[in-house]
């Protein structure tokens, strides 16, 4: 008799590598650093694809991902497929409203969304969803508000959140979660210091963690808020690493997390990353890999 093995939950699936790309290192640049399922960050690869700043990136179909969006000098929409084995594809015309310092996430188990963000007058409250495929629909407006300079990141599964920003008169420290359907809901009540810039990604298998930033109290900043599997955003936690802003962040080894780069001020921008551990914790500076940048993106692969 053949044993029964049970299938693998969303949890359980991808995660295991990371990316970092584009952002911000003088110029705009393409460049990307593949992060190994023991969290070691590769050196630059050559970029493909519209280099530019501002993005955001997320897994899609289990094992891929997609940068998208950004600034090149001119606000766009375009995005680049990351396959299974982290190759950065070229790129695809934009779907939806060209902005860019907006955030993107997973849901669903096997597809994204990507929100908010700056189109050029105003900050916006418009999504665009990612099948399992990997294609990039049309404009779906949001609820919450209307903020650019967030981050997100996706919990208990196969659901997601978007939180903190700058809405057009101050730092934000609301979230708003997403359903495993899509769908973004209204404001919570912020948790947590208000700020900007910072990054978020998954840990744990179905927890996430918002981290870093820039805020109206404390400047640049380490804090972190810890997301349970329910979605409840956890007050500070005091900072462990150098306190920057315009960093990015992701998953790698199916249940830890990776933050990287940014700028710690005054122009000085960074490549250290710092690990976060299956419990959530975030250890001190690893000395950096690659081109120091800021304002890129990070999702996982494989």
């Amino acid at each position: 008799m053949f044993p029964i093995i049970p299938a693998a939950s969303a949890a359980d699936s991808g995660n295991q590598e990371g990316i970092f790309g584009f952002g911000e290192d003088g110029g705009r640049t393409g460049v990307t650093n593949l992060v190994s399922n023991a969290g070691v960050v590769a050196t630059d690869v050559t970029g493909v694809g519209t280099a530019r700043s501002g993005l955001a990136a997320c897994e899609y179909g289990n094992d891929k991902g997609i940068f998208g969006y950004g600034n090149t000098g001119s606000i766009v929409g375009t995005t680049n497929l990351v396959s299974n084995a982290g190759v950065v594809a070229s790129d695809v015309t934009g779907v939806g409203t060209a902005r860019y310092v907006l955030a993107a996430c997973s849901y669903g188990g096997d597809k994204g969304i990507f929100g908010y963000g700056y189109d050029g007058s105003d900050r916006v409250l418009d999504s665009n969803l990612v099948t399992n495929l990997g294609v990039v629909g049309t404009d779906n407006t949001i609820v919450g508000s209307a903020r650019a300079y967030l981050t997100a990141c996706d919990y208990g599964g196969d659901k997601g959140i978007f939180g903190f920003g700058y809405t057009a008169v101050a730092y934000a420290g609301m979230t708003n979660l997403v359903s495993n359907t899509g769908v973004v809901s209204s404001d919570v009540t912020a948790v947590g210091t208000a700020r900007e810039n910072n990054a978020a990604c998954g840990y744990g298998g179905d927890k996430g963690i918002f981290g870093f930033g820039h805020s109206a109290a404390t400047g640049y900043t380490a804090i972190t808020n810890l997301v349970s599997n329910a979605g409840v955003v956890a007050t500070d936690v005091t900072g462990v690493g150098t306190a920057r802003n315009g960093l990015a962040a992701t998953q790698y080894g199916e249940d830890k997390g990776i933050f990287g780069f940014g700028n710690t001020g005054g122009g000085n921008r960074v490549g250290m990353t710092n690990l976060v551990s299956n419990a959530g914790v975030v250890a001190t500076d690893v000395t950096a890999v690659g081109a120091v940048r800021q304002y890129l993106a990070a999702c996982s692969f494989n």
